[in-house]
């Protein structure tokens, strides 16, 4: 490929990374969400300012960045968002949704004064702040949307246990939103939740007293590894969680020792491509961009194969191996009843 190529390349990841802060700003000031209800019509960079209660000319600034970035359209002074871009980033009931994953990008990056260092020593950051674990929590929305769309999907047995009725253990269970949809959706059964980090503790207690599930649902403060569960629940689950425990493979062990006889323990994870080849994919660009954040704070994601590894050394039955259309992976274990 000619320089003159490699340049075009870099600059337009330049652009992207414009890009997902000018979409950032747009989530966290509601500037989509107002575009949205707009509709064909839209609005002025002066009404679409004073509708979020902002500064008329960043604002202004801002609508020229998000057209420039294919993010609104400009027609006119008055800019609009397309209704497929509106999913994508608002819609939090679909596979789709990239709102949270764009919103934790960018936090994540807030605390990368020290990444240059650490690559040097090889010693992570101390601690994630409040914001980080709070922007984590907007991206297990889409993660919640793939497991019910997708997940449930090729899980039918799983299915009719829930619809049924039985006790589900939801293993760092962030700020509690998965033990809400399914309490949501199958109103038979009882959960807990069971959480290490205190901001998350705060926030999931939060969550179900507002949905006005307190009676169903139970946050509990505990360190993974030693949950002291016996074999009582229908279902264990962790999602996009075994790679951030402190010890996987004890926290592996703890979560199946809770699963009772004929229940199920299901594993949630994105899987890091396993072969060099695989890595220039998108979602390899991706995942291995999310790995360095990983390791920059002391935990790292896992291929496939090695999270069966996990499982063996955890002690656990080899699972069963769900590859979903998102790219997420499920690993499914079933306690002989």
């Amino acid at each position: 490929m000619h320089p003159d190529e490699r340049s075009d390349e870099l600059a337009a990841s330049l652009g992207g990374f414009y890009r997902c802060w000018v979409a950032y700003i747009g989530l966290e000031l509601g500037l989509f969400e107002r575009l949205r209800d707009s509709g064909e019509v839209g609005l002025t960079a002066t009404e679409l300012a004073g509708a979020a209660d902002c500064v008329a000319d960043p604002i202004g600034a801002w609508v020229r960045a998000a057209h420039a970035t294919d993010l609104v359209e400009l027609r006119g002074d008055r800019a609009r968002i397309d209704p497929d871009m509106a999913t994508v980033l608002l819609d939090e009931n679909r596979a789709e949704f990239l709102g949270g994953q764009v919103v934790s990008a960018v936090v994540s990056t807030l605390d990368y004064d020290r990444m240059v260092e650490f690559f040097r020593s090889g010693r992570p950051i101390a601690e994630r702040p409040p914001r980080f674990h709070r922007a984590i929590e907007r991206v297990t929305v889409q993660d919640i949307s793939v497991f019910f769309q997708e997940g449930l999907a090729a899980l039918p047995a799983l299915v009719d246990q829930l619809s049924r009725g039985c006790s589900v253990l939801d293993v760092a269970c962030g700020g509690g939103r998965w033990l809400i949809a399914v309490a949501k959706r199958f109103p038979a059964t009882r959960l807990v939740g069971v959480e290490f980090e205190p901001d998350s503790v705060a926030r999931a207690l939060r969550h179900v007293a507002e949905a006005g599930l307190e009676d169903r649902i139970t946050i509990e403060a505990r360190e993974i590894a030693r949950m002291g569960y016996g074999p009582e629940f229908g279902l264990v689950y962790l999602q996009d969680a075994l790679h951030e425990l402190p010890d996987p493979i004890a926290g592996l062990a703890a979560s199946w020792a809770a699963v009772a006889p004929g229940g199920r323990l299901v594993v949630f994870e994105w899987c890091l491509p396993s072969e060099p080849d695989d890595d220039v994919t998108l979602e390899g660009q991706l995942l291995w961009g999310i790995q360095l954040d990983e390791l920059y704070q002391g935990t790292r994601m896992y291929t496939l194969q090695e999270y069966v590894g996990i499982h063996e050394r955890a002690g656990v039955p080899e699972p069963s191996v769900v590859d979903l259309p998102a790219g997420a992976t499920l690993f499914v274990t079933t306690r002989p009843a």
